[in-house]
């Protein structure tokens, strides 16, 4: 009972005030002792009535409170049942050791006690776990520590909280909350641009009522795939439209992989060049604004890689569909002329020019530095390429430079590039688009105007920072673009017998002695070069092979497995240490045996990396599988350096061509 109820007379005043009143008897009694002995009966007959009435009190009291207590705990226990949430609390074995009647509903059954909880509830494994059970914890304010999941049981979704110092479970139902934000997710706006990429070559040669016909037949399909997606579709112009769709419909057609592409280009087959489109795509965006310039972006991304593809922006996540044909080949100069007149311009307003390939040049980086360097040289400015250390791919190649004192004089290091490189100082990077890939990442960061000018199909990673990019994946090497440009950089372009033959070695070697994605400006290209004086005699000493080098080449070719009836698959010996230009090489001359459609080979490299190359004739897109990888590069020629074993290295690409062959199938 509580002490404020036992002294509810507060403290013992009345004892005191009973001790004054016997006090006060005796001294009547004193004076009249008839008096007195009444006063002493009607004082002592007060007392006895009080000290009963308060032993009457206190039994009630505690009669009450004992028939509350049980209220109580009969209320609370009813409540714990029959509340719309699951109690479940667990021994220190994970087994169940007594439940409310909610949970023991959500199993359809009326008690748990005994059961497994983690057969019961698998996905509490990671909070639950099967160790020694979590002792108390407690924050900074003594509350306990909560761990939470959201957990399917059936059809059906709840929340699941666990305390593990009590080793008590909480559940409650969240269905109606999971369905609220799937559909939320599902019904997020994306918006694309589709273009019909080729069109004016498609159309070429057409008259009006040919051309508006077959743009009819294209629009046609395009509409029909739209309404079949729950797309809908804008025509801005000819060859442009704009799409609007909500999340589900694009994971619709990323499960179709985007299937549209490959109906126009057979719908159109019988044409000189069939027609492709190019989609982007985005989706996470928080303004539309922001999502019309992320499905831009997409659109460059996939144009920047060829054409006939979609690239999807989702978040972090971009992924590439479609991409199984080369590039069409454009038919006007007019952007060559265009970019020439461009960088002439940034020429003359540099101090200093620097050209800078990527690492481990080849013959294309270097030829094609070396016709840039002759670029700026015409209009007297100062250029320079960065070169920081030689390796076997150019060795030739550097010996005819050396003879050359001013031409070699001109090659410089990184830590020399970077030393002069200036505030008007233009680096213009050659042969690669990625910053990482560069020879020296460093001049990229610091340099504050940035030339692009290459051939690869554009990835992931990108030089934004660039004032002037030129990147046309149609083209057979970035020789073969430098030399369009020299024919509309200057009026008179003068080109040494050398320089003329280090861009045709670059363009020779980038299309296998003009055997693969050539097209008739390669050839126009290599006319040029030979009316200027490319000696053909001395490339084919440059790149002439060394006995040692074949012998080897053949060592490793005699491991060789077919996968997939058409993929030629080489992987050495561990330990046995290969270039990247013999692997490169030996994928190359694998390509060449009968019934190969494509080639791979994976080896260890001296610097310790597993050096994958992959070649293939066009029918499948090897950029794909290595861009899967971690790599990239073209659609015929592509590599990537793992980490690892070569047998990982086996593993995983063997694993990426299972996973396309699944979805897409490998060739065209």
């Amino acid at each position: 009972m509580p002490k404020f109820l036992q002294k509810r007379w507060h403290g013992y005043h009345i004892v005191w005030a009973f001790l004054l009143l016997l006090v006060l008897i005796i001294i009547v009694s004193v004076y009249n002792w008839v008096l007195g002995v009444v006063c002493l009966f009607l004082a002592g007959t007060l007392c006895f009535t009080m000290l009963k009435a308060e032993i009457s009190f206190r039994r009630n009291l505690v009669e009450y409170i004992n028939g509350l207590s049980f209220r109580i705990k009969r209320v609370e226990g009813e409540a714990i049942g029959t509340l719309p949430l699951g109690i479940i609390l667990y021994g220190e074995d994970r087994s169940v050791e007594w439940n409310n009647r909610y949970a023991g509903s959500v199993f359809a059954r009326k008690s748990l006690v005994n059961d497994p909880l983690l057969e019961l509830l698998p996905d509490l494994t990671p909070l639950v776990g099967g160790g020694a059970p979590a002792k108390r914890e407690a924050g900074k304010e003594g509350v306990q520590k909560e761990l939470r999941a959201e957990i399917k049981v059936d059809e059906r979704y709840y929340q699941a909280v666990v305390i593990p110092s009590e080793r008590l479970l909480y559940l409650y139902e969240i269905t109606e909350l999971i369905d609220l934000r799937q559909r939320y997710e599902e019904e997020k706006l994306a918006l694309g641009i589709l273009l019909m990429d080729n069109l004016d070559e498609a159309a070429q040669g057409m008259d009006d009522q040919q051309r508006t016909s077959l743009i009819a037949k294209v629009t046609s399909e395009i509409t029909d795939w739209a309404k079949q997606f729950e797309v809908y579709l804008r025509r801005l112009s000819s060859e442009r439209y704009m799409m609007l769709l909500n999340y589900r419909s694009l994971q619709a057609l990323e499960e179709s992989r985007f299937v549209i592409l490959d109906e126009v280009r057979e719908m159109t087959a019988d044409l000189k060049v069939p027609m492709t489109l190019s989609i982007g795509l985005a989706f996470g965006a928080e303004s539309a604004s922001e999502l019309g310039a992320l499905a831009q972006s997409s659109l460059d991304m996939a144009l920047g890689r060829g054409g006939d593809q979609a690239a999807v922006k989702a978040g972090q996540r971009l992924s590439f569909y479609g991409g199984k044909t080369n590039a069409a080949e454009k038919r006007t100069r007019v952007r060559a002329r265009v970019i020439a007149h461009a960088l002439r311009d940034l020429i003359q307003e540099s101090d200093r020019v620097i050209i800078m390939g990527h690492r481990n040049p080849d013959i294309d980086a270097v030829g094609a530095s070396i016709g840039l360097l002759r670029a700026a040289q015409m209009y007297n400015v100062e250029a320079d390429i960065v070169l920081d250390g030689p390796n076997p791919s150019i060795t030739r190649m550097l010996e005819q430079i050396r003879r050359d004192e001013e031409l070699y004089s001109s090659f410089i290091t990184t830590e020399q590039a970077l030393q002069i490189m200036t505030e008007h100082t233009l680096l213009i990077v050659v042969d690669t688009h990625k910053a990482s890939m560069t020879m020296e990442p460093r001049l990229v960061q610091y340099a504050s105007r940035i030339v692009v000018v290459d051939h690869h199909r554009r990835g992931e990673e990108f030089i934004n920072e660039a004032v002037l990019v030129y990147l046309e994946p149609y083209a057979s090497s970035t020789c073969e673009l430098v030399t369009e440009l020299l024919q509309y950089i200057h009026e008179k372009v003068k080109l040494s017998t050398l320089e003329a033959t280090m861009l045709l070695a670059g363009i020779t070697v980038d299309t296998k002695q003009f055997a693969l994605h050539t097209g008739s400006r390669t050839f126009e290209a290599a006319g040029f070069l030979r009316r200027l004086g490319a000696d053909t005699i001395l490339i084919q000493r440059m790149l002439k092979e060394d006995l040692q080098e074949y012998i080897s080449k053949a060592e490793i070719i005699k491991h060789a497995r077919m996968v997939y009836d058409h993929i030629a698959l080489v992987v050495t010996a561990p330990g046995m240490k290969i270039p990247q230009l013999l692997i490169a090489q030996t994928a190359d001359t694998l390509l060449g045996m009968t019934n190969v459609l494509a080639s791979f080979v994976i080896s260890e490299r001296p610097d310790g990396l597993i050096g994958i190359s992959a070649r293939s004739l066009g029918r499948m897109n090897v950029q794909v599988v290595m861009e899967k990888l971690g790599g990239g590069g073209h659609l015929t020629n592509a590599a990537v350096q793992l980490e690892g074993t070569s047998k990982e290295a086996e593993a995983r690409l063997l694993e990426v061509l299972a996973e396309i062959e699944a979805k897409e199938g490998l060739f065209e």
